[in-house]
């Protein structure tokens, strides 16, 4: 059997096609199709690239006599890690189940003012009989539990995840079967990603609207109210967005495209340490911000503006990331 006919078999065995052996070996589609069709012959980098990617010896790839495969054992260190079907499911029904409990942790970290927020309107209304410095310490003291609640959640899904930590990081193989698996189930889960998807942008554009209108009325009670119906809309729709992006994430992890891809996880260190210390900053301005002024119904725009600036940022990093490689 010759390099090429094994080139095929190997590829086809992991569930790869010429596209994503392609990207995981760094050269084009048309490269590829070159090897398998024996027109030309992968130079020596490319030859070990290979036996590692597929894990057998390059004895097995060079030599046309071998027609069973021999795994490198003494490369185990080196190979690539598979991902088995057993895997894939149990992390496909983990994720499934973080993205429900991250989606809480964000709906409650944008609405943690809300307490504050109603208890002033509160205070504010004629006989209620909540003085101000009562709604305003009873509201920091809800938007902090709520906030820890939230951090909480992240980190219990944070180190539930640590065992499939690898998929964000490494280059990795799966096995016979997961890539069809996990194509039937992203077919299946594409309507609903859509239309999630549509519904959680359309209510976090549309959520200014009663901010909007409560602006055409001098009443300030009504505003506070309006501008508490704002908050919530931007916070079902974030976390709409969250539920489903997570889940659907997940399956391109497994498939590794997108910015799941080889070249991706490349540069994700990176933009992983850029987006940590982005957020900390956001953290920073809007905690300073509300406790300098404790005008806790105008900082909360810190976030819908550092969510857009965010959206510019980070593919002009990751462009920066790979013109400096």
């Amino acid at each position: 059997m010759i390099l090429a006919d094994k080139i095929i078999r190997m590829r086809k065995r992991n569930g790869w096609s010429q596209e994503e052996l392609a990207e995981k070996m760094g050269v084009s589609r048309q490269a590829v199709s070159k090897w398998e069709s024996a027109q030309t012959v992968p130079d020596l980098e490319k030859i070990l690239q290979l036996g590692n990617l597929f894990g057998v010896t390059t004895d097995y790839l060079l030599k046309d006599e071998l027609e069973e495969e021999e795994y490198d054992d003494g490369a185990e260190d080196t190979a690539l890690r598979c991902v088995t079907l057993t895997q894939a499911n149990d992390f496909l029904a983990w994720r499934q189940t973080a993205a429900a409990i991250i989606a809480g942790g964000v709906l409650l970290c944008v609405t943690a003012v809300l307490p504050l927020l109603w208890l002033l309107a509160l205070s504010q209304e004629p006989g209620s009989g909540v003085p101000e410095s009562v709604a305003v310490g009873a509201g920091l003291c809800a938007l902090l539990l709520m906030v820890t609640a939230a951090v909480a959640l992240f980190i219990f899904c944070g180190m539930k995840n640590t065992p499939y930590a690898f998929l964000d990081q490494e280059i990795f193989r799966t096995e016979y079967g997961v890539r069809g698996m996990v194509r039937q189930r992203q077919k299946s889960y594409w309507n609903t990603y859509v239309i999630c998807s549509i519904l959680g942008v359309c209510l976090c554009v549309l959520s200014p609207v009663p901010l909007l209108m409560g602006a055409l009325t001098q009443q300030e009670l009504l505003v506070m109210k309006l501008l508490c119906l704002t908050i919530l809309l931007a916070g079902m729709g974030a976390a709409l967005l969250v539920l489903t992006g997570v889940r659907w994430a997940s399956m391109q992890k497994l498939l590794q495209e997108g910015e799941y891809s080889p070249r991706e996880k490349e540069h994700s260190h990176l933009i992983e340490t850029i987006a940590a210390v982005y957020w900390m900053a956001a953290v920073a301005i809007y905690l300073g911000w509300s406790f300098a002024t404790n005008r806790w119904d105008i900082t909360w725009l810190v976030w819908p503006v550092a969510g857009i600036l965010f959206g510019i940022i980070q593919p002009l990093c990751r462009m920066w990331a790979m013109k400096r490689n």
